[in-house]
C-alpha cells in the first residue's frame, strides 16, 4: 500500500488545537486530483494544502476542501510554511505558484509567515438587507445601522467574499445561518462565502472580529480565514473606514464561536499581505487512494 506523509497545522495560533487547522501533504507529485481530492476528503479540515515542484516559481501549491479544489487558501498557506521553517526553510522571501498566479511569500525569523495576495478588486451587490440577514439568520436592523458608510460588497485578493458588516459583536455571535440560503447568495454574487464582522472586538488591540460561512465550497463555517481577512481589509481601505488613519497593521479576530479562536494581521501598503504562525499538531502518513486507470499523473 502507498502512502504520503500528511501533517495537520493549526493555522494564525502560536497554541495547539487553536486557529484554524490545515492539511499539509508536503510532497505531492505524482498525486493526480482525484487522489489530493481524496485524500482532503479523509482529513476531513476546511482546506488541504498539497506541495508540489514548479517550473516558474519555488514550489507549486494546489489546496483542496473535503469536496472540491479551490483557487486559493490564506490559512493552509500560513500552514504549510509554518511547517516547512520548522523543517529548516531560511527567513526570507520565496515564490509560489498558485491557481490564481504566483504569490510572493515573506518568513520572517520567528516563523511569522507574511502572504501576499492579488490586487484588490470591490464591487457592491444589491442582494437586500433582509435577504442577507434572513440568510445569517440575523437582525436586518444590525446590519442596515453598520452599513450606513461601508456598504454590502463582494471583495477579492484572490478569492472572493460577499463582506456583511454589523453592529455588535453579540450579533455577530448569535446568527444562525441558513447554509442553503447562504450558498445561494454566493452564487448569485459569485464569491466563495459569506464574512460577517463587527468593530466590537473581543480584545482591545484587535480591529475587527468576524465569521465567515462558505458551505458552496464545502465549508460551513471556517474557523480563521486568511483569504477573507485580506478581501475585509482591503474593503474597509476602499470604503474609508478608517478615514486617513489607515493602520499599520490589522488584526482580525475569528473563530471563537467555534472553540478555534485565531488572529490574522493584515498590512495594507503597496500590497495586501496577511501574516500568522502556526503549530504542527499531527505529522504522520496517509494511504493513497489507487489512481483511476485513465487518470493522468501531473508532473
Amino acid at each position: 500500500m502507498e502512502t504520503t506523509r500528511v501533517l495537520q497545522v493549526d493555522a494564525f495560533t502560536d497554541e495547539p488545537h487553536a486557529g484554524n487547522p490545515a492539511g499539509v501533504v508536503p510532497d505531492a507529485d505524482g498525486l493526480s486530483a482525484d487522489q489530493m481530492g481524496a485524500i482532503a476528503a479523509e482529513m476531513a479540515v476546511s482546506e488541504t494544502a498539497f506541495l508540489r515542484s514548479s517550473e516558474t516559481a519555488d514550489r507549486r501549491i494546489r489546496y483542496f476542501t473535503p469536496t472540491q479544489e479551490v483557487d486559493l487558501c490564506g490559512h493552509a498557506t500560513i500552514g504549510t510554511f509554518a511547517h516547512l521553517y520548522d523543517e529548516g526553510l531560511e527567513p526570507g522571501t520565496t515564490t509560489l505558484e498558485t491557481n490564481v498566479g504566483t504569490l510572493d511569500i515573506d518568513l520572517d525569523e520567528d516563523g511569522t509567515v507574511w502572504m501576499r495576495q492579488d490586487a484588490p478588486t470591490i464591487r457592491e451587490v444589491g442582494v437586500g438587507y433582509e435577504r442577507v440577514a434572513d440568510a445569517l439568520g440575523v437582525d436586518r436592523a444590525a446590519l442596515e445601522g453598520a452599513s450606513a458608510d461601508i456598504p454590502l460588497a463582494v471583495a477579492s485578493t484572490g478569492l472572493a467574499f460577499l463582506i456583511v458588516p454589523i453592529t455588535y459583536l453579540s450579533d455577530v455571535g448569535d446568527a444562525e445561518p441558513d447554509m442553503a440560503a447562504i450558498e445561494a447568495l454566493t452564487d448569485e454574487v459569485d464569491a466563495t462565502g459569506v464574512y460577517l464582522f463587527t468593530f466590537d472586538a473581543l480584545e482591545p488591540e484587535s480591529t475587527l472580529h468576524g465569521r465567515m460561512f462558505a458551505p458552496g465550497a464545502g465549508v460551513p463555517e471556517d474557523p480563521v480565514t486568511g483569504t477573507a481577512s485580506g478581501a475585509v481589509a482591503a474593503y474597509l481601505d476602499r470604503f474609508g473606514a478608517f478615514d486617513d488613519d489607515l493602520p499599520d497593521e490589522l488584526r482580525l479576530e475569528q473563530g471563537h464561536y467555534v472553540d478555534r479562536p485565531g488572529t490574522v494581521r493584515v498590512r495594507l501598503a503597496d500590497d495586501v499581505q496577511v501574516g500568522g504562525r502556526g503549530v504542527t499538531v499531527l505529522d504522520g502518513s496517509i494511504a493513497v487512494p489507487d489512481a483511476e486507470e485513465d487518470d493522468i499523473l501531473e508532473a
